[in-house]
């Protein structure tokens, strides 16, 4: 029989290994910057395939307290060694259209919506392979972003955007510190051609003021893709493609010529009446991608005409497709998908349901800032790297007027117009400016990720090494 001693021995080893291993969790936790944010990690979402494994994130991130705004974002680690690779904020435009609808799930995340509306499926051409992912619904009033003072939605202008985005940077690098070192880049499309230089150019003036902005962004360079840069030469660019293309007709085209003066920021009452001729010409046709079928379960295309200080000028969200819409906010819209995703939780005061675009941002919006071009001169002399990407069937944002506004940038030539190769096949075209690289994507729309997702996976691989496009045959 054991003595009593012999028992209260071994008793007292067993509770203090238990103590011990407890205070070491505990320790190891508090020490780990992920303990913080387990709260926003995303488990299972609901129709999401099991393989492969991925570790993901969602939830708020307070821009302004006093306001009550916040931002909703989802972030992917990368595949493989997410220590190592670095950090690409995605960004969509509009404005008023979800980087979570379309950038995460009809682009270039890992998990997609399917066709069917009843689930996701696996991306094999998700970006997170070459990056630490992350997606960010803005401005408030897009997505599930929101915030408890509603004269914020008035004051929707460039700046505005660009000052939450920064704050939400800011503060989502707090949350997560492990990225603070990585290299950082910042990617969109459309509109987001001014979201992301202007972004840009914020970070970089900061982390120059140390003293009042101690958080400092290791912002490397960005990549855009079909941006909305200029209004003249992308305004110019629509109607000359869409002459070129045969969607209008001469006299049409001659006539925009001769009433619209692009140079002004609205648009006189004779130019708005010839271009909503042009717009008329894309209701049978989809207009982000001129060569695909049309949608057939919804309402042909009709652009809206914005009131703009008593002139009428049209302007039409950048990157909207109302069949893929049906399927996304179907499925956002369901309790257990915003349970999983942290989303639309108690006290964020959302009075509508999830849209991939909110069209009401888009009426409201204030657009102040005629042209961007500024932005990539300072920038480029900075020496940051910078793309500029175009799938050539847009006809809203085509490359026509990308290679008009890029031209006058007056950047020197360091390797000329040429093709590139995907697959044994041309993938498109690029050209090297110093200090900017420009292609197109071949058989691509607005949504390059969407149309050509391995072609787009390519090109944003080559643009984080800062390597050339395939010049031969692969």
């Amino acid at each position: 029989m054991p003595s009593s001693r012999g028992s209260d021995s071994s008793l007292f080893r067993c509770c203090f290994f238990f103590f011990f291993f407890f205070f070491f969790l505990a320790t190891l936790q508090e020490n780990n910057p992920k303990a913080a944010d387990e709260s926003d990690r995303v488990l299972n979402l609901p129709g999401q395939p099991s393989y492969p494994v991925l570790t993901q994130y969602s939830g708020y991130i307070t821009v302004n307290r006093d306001h009550g705004r916040a931002l909703f974002y989802w972030f992917f680690e990368a595949q493989t060694q997410p220590h190592e690779k670095p950090l690409l904020l995605w960004l969509n435009g509009g404005p008023g259209c979800s980087s979570v609808g379309y950038g995460a799930a009809a682009e270039l995340g890992p998990l997609r919506i399917k066709r069917s509306g009843l689930g996701l499926e696996y991306n094999k051409y998700a970006w997170n392979k070459e990056a630490n992912l992350l997606f960010l619904e803005s401005p408030v009033g897009v997505g599930f972003s929101y915030t408890n003072t509603s004269s914020d939605l008035n004051q929707l202008n460039d700046e505005f955007i660009a000052e939450d985005a920064y704050n939400f940077l800011v503060n989502w690098l707090e949350r997560y510190p492990e990225f603070q070192v990585h290299d950082f880049y910042i990617a969109g499309e459309s509109y987001a051609g001014h979201y992301v230089p202007q972004l840009a150019e914020l970070v970089y003036e900061r982390n120059k003021d140390k003293k009042n902005f101690p958080t400092i962004i290791n912002l490397k360079g960005f990549i855009v893709g079909n941006p909305e840069t200029d209004d003249f030469y992308d305004s110019k660019g629509l109607v000359d493609y869409a002459w070129s293309h045969t969607v209008i007709s001469d006299q049409v085209y001659r006539e925009v010529n001769r009433v619209c003066n692009f140079k002004l920021l609205n648009w006189t009452k004779e130019c708005s009446e010839i271009m909503s001729q042009v717009f008329q010409q894309y209701r049978e046709i989809d207009i982000y991608n001129i060569y695909a079928p049309s949608c057939v379960i919804q309402k042909p295309f009709q652009p809206p005409e914005v009131e703009m200080n008593g002139l009428r000028k049209m302007r039409i969200l950048a990157g909207y497709d109302p069949c893929y819409a049906t399927y996304a906010e179907e499925y956002f819209n369901r309790d257990d998908v915003q349970r999983s995703l942290h989303a639309n939780v108690a006290g964020t005061s959302i009075p509508r349901s999830w849209k991939v675009c909110n069209n009401s941002i888009l009426a409201t919006y204030n657009f102040t800032v005629f042209s961007v071009r500024p932005i990539y001169t300072k920038l480029i002399k900075a020496g940051f790297g910078i793309w500029v990407y175009s799938g050539d069937t847009d006809g809203r944002v085509p490359v026509i007027g990308t290679r008009y506004w890029v031209e006058d940038l007056g950047l020197p030539l360091i390797s000329p117009w040429r093709n590139w190769y995907h697959e044994h096949q041309v993938g498109g075209r690029f050209v090297k400016y110093e200090g900017l690289t420009v292609a197109t994507v071949r058989g691509a729309g607005h949504l390059v990720p969407l149309n050509k997702p391995s072609e787009a996976l390519l090109l944003v691989n080559s643009f984080l090494a800062a390597r050339d496009l395939p010049r031969r045959k692969r």
